[in-house]
């Protein structure tokens, strides 16, 4: 699979960015927080094209935070139509997308660009090949569903999310309950056996 027509893709938080300075990142994907400072970390790395989201991870309304909306996930998705139309303009490319923990907006994010690209990929086949570019991925459904709609993948996307959960349940049980602290708890019951 060589999605999103480009040759290497890293899923991060704010913390590890630093790490990657000096690994040719080409295209960066930053999802933060609306009242959060832009990362400096960027100042070190070479020149990459970049596009900055703001809102934050939740999943249901809460009062002084910004949820993700669609016309959130549109920008994604116009931001993987010009990663493929530079195709041409490279011969390599390392796209970077992160969030604060590299957990959830980010890994939404990148199944979306992986979905947009291969647009005949399975979906399961997507969230398997995210799980070996973050294991630790738990993509936020709101984001998911957007994209489900968005891309015409009629309700496939967000059932192979929820088979995701079940096997990071399955494999860190301790994680659901973390997550149910976070206010999402109706992802854990998302979750299904695969």
């Amino acid at each position: 699979m060589h999605p999103v027509s480009i040759h290497m893709l890293t899923i991060c938080g704010i913390e590890e960015l630093p790490g990657h300075r000096d690994r040719a990142v080409s295209h960066v994907l930053s999802i933060i927080d609306p009242d959060w400072p832009d990362p400096e970390a960027f100042t070190a790395y070479d020149p990459h094209h970049r596009t900055l989201l703001r809102f934050h991870d939740i999943i249901d309304p809460l009062p002084g935070q910004v949820m993700p909306r669609r016309d959130h996930v549109e920008a994604v998705l116009q931001f993987g139509e010009d990663l493929a139309r530079s195709r041409d303009e490279r011969t390599e490319g390392h796209l970077l997308v992160h969030c604060h923990m590299g957990i959830s907006r980010s890994t939404a994010a990148m199944t979306m660009l992986m979905a947009q690209a291969q647009p005949e990929e399975s979906e399961d086949a997507l969230f398997a090949h995210l799980a070996e570019i973050r294991p630790q991925a738990w993509p936020n459904s709101v984001m998911i569903a957007f994209a489900d709609d968005m891309l015409g993948r009629k309700g496939r996307l967000t059932e192979a999310l929820r088979r995701h959960y079940g096997r990071r349940v399955r494999q860190e049980p301790g994680f659901a309950e973390a997550m149910r602290r976070l206010g999402r708890a109706r992802e854990v019951e998302m979750a299904v056996e695969s």
